[in-house]
């Protein structure tokens, strides 16, 4: 069975910094397509970040340059580090994760599981 489990959501001010964590099991992190999410109010899921079998990633317009996913297998976790974070950054982010990355709005992501969620919020 596939488990996805984010941390290390919180408060922090414009430009600052912080890594979130996907735990997963039920498969190996590197084996398969991965990504972040995220979701403010009102707002549709977008996709931030993802990564597939091959090591490939790609970002959001919004994050290039500011976010790096990567994954560690000793611990089989997904992260994702978060600079210069702004306030428009403000949202509840999500892990994902499927076999393959499918296109999805321009670019390729994992659709099928998602983990609970873990909320970031930028103050200006």
């Amino acid at each position: 069975q596939v488990q996805l489990v984010e941390s290390g959501g919180g408060s922090v001010q414009s430009g600052g910094s912080l890594r979130l964590s996907c735990a997963a099991s039920g498969y190996t992190v590197s084996s398969v397509c991965m990504g972040w999410f995220r979701q403010a109010p009102g707002k549709e899921r977008e996709g931030v970040a993802a990564i597939d079998s091959s090591g490939s990633t790609n970002y959001a317009d919004s994050v290039k340059g500011r976010f790096t996913i990567s994954t560690d297998n000793a611990r089989n976790t997904l992260y994702l580090q978060m600079n210069s974070l702004k306030p428009e950054d403000t949202a509840m982010y999500y892990c994902a994760a499927d076999r393959f990355c499918t296109y999805y709005r321009g670019a390729y992501y994992p659709l099928n599981y998602w983990g609970q969620g873990t909320q970031v919020t930028v103050s200006s």
